[in-house]
């Protein structure tokens, strides 16, 4: 573990620092786990960058901040510091989109009453905070830490944001397209489940000799009455679990106390 900064990216860490940028552009074609790449991240900002420590900070569906990933217990400690007192350099980059850098926290105990000295009791003295930004939209955090008063080199900084940029675009992808899977399946139901009706009118106004209309006004009837889904009650019909008679005029169905299917009452 490194006590400071590298001063560079250095040749001999070239063809690591190709592989880390391979496997980050992976993510924008392929499958992939998001908390994996998180935490390989992380192990990069210590391998290529010589941060002692790093951590993300992720923000879930609701816009809470949650700890995603870390190189190692102790960033996960003050990540989850920052989270519990609302205070600190990864809060400030996730609030206003920008990075923070700080050579030496010691001197802020005043802007973080509460985190800095705990960083600095933890062994940690500068703290740089990339916000895991696209355009306008902040995702999330990403931390280094150094256990030494410095700055981030300039190099550092630019590995630093390219890889977190890559992993903002991979994660916000992945969301897009688990949302488009989402989308299909719901309009995909939704067909097979008209078909289901369509063919439980058919069985209805078959059975009873009614007109289509009428027999889905019955079968939507029976389904408000029942507190069942509508295509639920439909593809009973159709399996012939569900009596026609019964939807028609005569005793309705009942619910099973553990499935919640459709079952026809004893006579």
């Amino acid at each position: 573990m490194s006590d400071g900064f590298a001063g560079a990216v250095t040749s001999s860490s070239e063809n690591e620092l190709l592989r880390a940028f391979v496997e980050m552009a992976d993510t924008l074609v392929d499958e992939y786990d998001v908390a994996d790449l998180l935490h390989r991240l992380a192990k990069y900002c210590v391998t290529l960058l010589g941060a002692s420590a790093a951590g993300l900070l992720l923000a879930d569906q609701r816009g809470g901040l949650e700890v995603a990933a870390s190189s190692d217990e102790s960033s996960r400690t003050l990540e989850l510091l920052q989270l519990q007192t609302e205070q600190g350099p990864c809060r400030d980059a996730y609030g206003s989109g920008e990075q923070v850098h700080v050579e030496d926290v010691t001197v802020e105990k005043a802007r973080w009453p509460l985190f800095a000295p705990e960083a600095a009791a933890a062994g940690f003295r500068s703290v740089h905070a990339l916000p895991l930004r696209l355009r306008r939209q902040v995702i999330g955090t990403l931390s280094l830490f150094g256990r030494d008063a410095s700055a981030l080199p300039g190099s550092a900084l630019s590995v630093a944001r390219a890889l977190a940029d890559i992993a903002t675009i991979g994660i916000l992808h992945e969301r897009a397209v688990r949302r488009g899977e989402q989308l299909t399946e719901q309009l995909q139901h939704a067909l097979n489940s008209r078909v289901v009706i369509e063919q439980a009118k058919g069985v209805l106004a078959h059975a009873g000799g009614l007109e289509m209309e009428v027999a889905f006004d019955r079968l939507r009837a029976y389904s408000r009455g029942h507190n069942a889904r509508l295509s639920q009650v439909a593809e009973a019909v159709v399996r012939g679990e569900l009596p026609p008679e019964r939807i028609l005029g005569q005793p309705g169905a009942k619910r099973h106390p553990r499935r919640g299917g459709i079952h026809p009452e004893s006579p």
